[in-house]
């Protein structure tokens, strides 16, 4: 695997065409396993055979993984991601209600008026621009998840950009041992803070819910689980969403067709986030998870222990799943988009609802202001995610047209 990331939808295509497990070198020489299908990965997913705690990664165990290992968070921090069978389901019972489809119904009024204070930021910061170029990554996409899942777990502004910078250091692949570990501990020492802050001073938000229900049952939540539940969460409520926002833009602009499809009523806003999240997941290889025994899996040995990636991007693409036409971009397509890049099985994606309707409004937002935005850099040279986890590009310069 690449650190440095890079589209990733060439490579996925080759390996597809090997079959849909394939043998992996991670960072550091570690050998792995990527299950790219749709229909293995969806099975694997699934498997009562394949657990996410980290005891069964055969040579974490042994000592093999050093400290500085980018994708050690991945594998060690203590929440949902990395529990297993009740431990897992105490977790998510923990956080569910927060994220059930009627509470985030809920949210939609406050949604829709983050998404329009965001517009008249993204306008003004094109006026006071040097050509009108404005990022709308930085300025549109990425503040609205992350003041949403900040404003619901109770997270002061001031915290905002660092949670962010922090974030994307400790989900990258192509970072140092040092960098790495300075990243985690800052993380770490922030979200504890903000922690401390909340049981000092509760409030009306999941942080102060979570310091609840760790008071009143202590063997409910420990200590670490509280921070690794925290940082799913700000890692996991806002970098995706960013991504799929991201990805949703560039996919219309490069494909006036399709948007003129959504504008003309053929086609759905949810019908663009579906196929967005089929055609470019906003997540590509996610870590990890292990057999735990020796599982042959399509034909496939994976050895029990072995550190397995979900490959997301690829199944998205994959045509056994998808028909001859899965490389297009296609929001008309005549049945429902399946797809699994929101998680599949005991781990599907607890946020699921609030990033469709995130993503839902946000781009019937803008293009219904800014119906002929306009890229401003060529899709092909706009500089890539840097690792192989997260997918997209890190700028995405545009020009508004404001609509009559």
């Amino acid at each position: 695997m690449d650190p440095a990331g890079g589209c990733p939808h060439a490579d996925n295509a080759r390996l597809l065409a090997h079959g849909p497990v394939a043998p992996v070198v991670l960072p550091g020489e570690v050998e792995g396993m990527a299950v790219l299908g749709h229909d293995a990965l969806r099975e694997f997913l699934g498997h009562p055979d394949v657990a996410k705690g980290a005891r069964h990664f055969t040579a974490l165990a042994e000592g093999r993984i050093p400290e500085g290992w980018p994708l050690r968070t991945f594998a060690t921090v203590q929440g949902m991601t990395t529990a297993d069978d009740a431990d897992h389901r105490r977790l998510r019972s923990l956080v569910s209600r927060a994220f059930t489809a009627r509470r985030v119904e809920d949210l939609r009024p406050r949604v829709e008026a983050v998404i329009a204070g965001l517009l008249d930021g993204l306008e003004a910061a094109a006026a006071a621009a040097d050509g009108g170029v404005v990022d709308l990554r930085r300025h549109y996409a990425l503040p609205l998840p992350l003041g949403v899942i900040c404003e619901l777990l109770g997270v002061d502004a001031e915290h905002h950009d660092r949670l962010h910078r922090l974030s994307s250091q400790v989900v990258a692949t192509d970072i140092g041992p040092e960098e790495a570990v300075a990243a985690n501990r800052d993380l770490i020492a922030l979200l504890s803070a903000i922690a401390a802050e909340r049981a000092a001073s509760p409030g009306d938000d999941l942080t102060s819910a979570l310091i609840a229900a760790r008071e009143e049952d202590g063997d409910r939540l420990g200590g670490p689980e509280l921070i690794g539940t925290l940082l799913l969460l700000i890692i996991a409520g806002h970098e995706t969403t960013l991504n799929l926002i991201t990805n949703a833009v560039r996919a219309l602009c490069t494909h006036p067709a399709q948007l003129a499809h959504v504008l003309e009523g053929r086609a759905t806003w949810s019908d663009v986030v579906e196929e967005t999240l089929r055609w470019d997941s906003p997540v590509s290889y996610f870590p990890f998870r292990y057999p735990t025994r020796d599982l042959t899996f399509h034909g496939t040995l994976i050895p029990k222990g072995t550190p397995v990636l979900a490959g997301y991007s690829a199944a998205g693409r994959d045509p056994a799943a998808h028909g001859p036409d899965a490389a297009q971009f296609d929001v008309t397509r005549p049945t429902p988009t399946k797809h699994l890049s929101l998680g599949h099985g005991p781990h599907y994606c607890l946020g699921a609802p609030l990033a469709r309707m995130e993503a839902t409004l946000a781009l019937e937002a803008l293009f219904t202001r800014f119906p002929t935005l306009t890229p401003a850099t060529p899709n092909a040279e706009l500089p890539r995610h840097t690792g192989f986890v997260g997918n997209s590009v890190r700028i995405l310069p545009v020009r508004l047209t404001t609509g009559l």
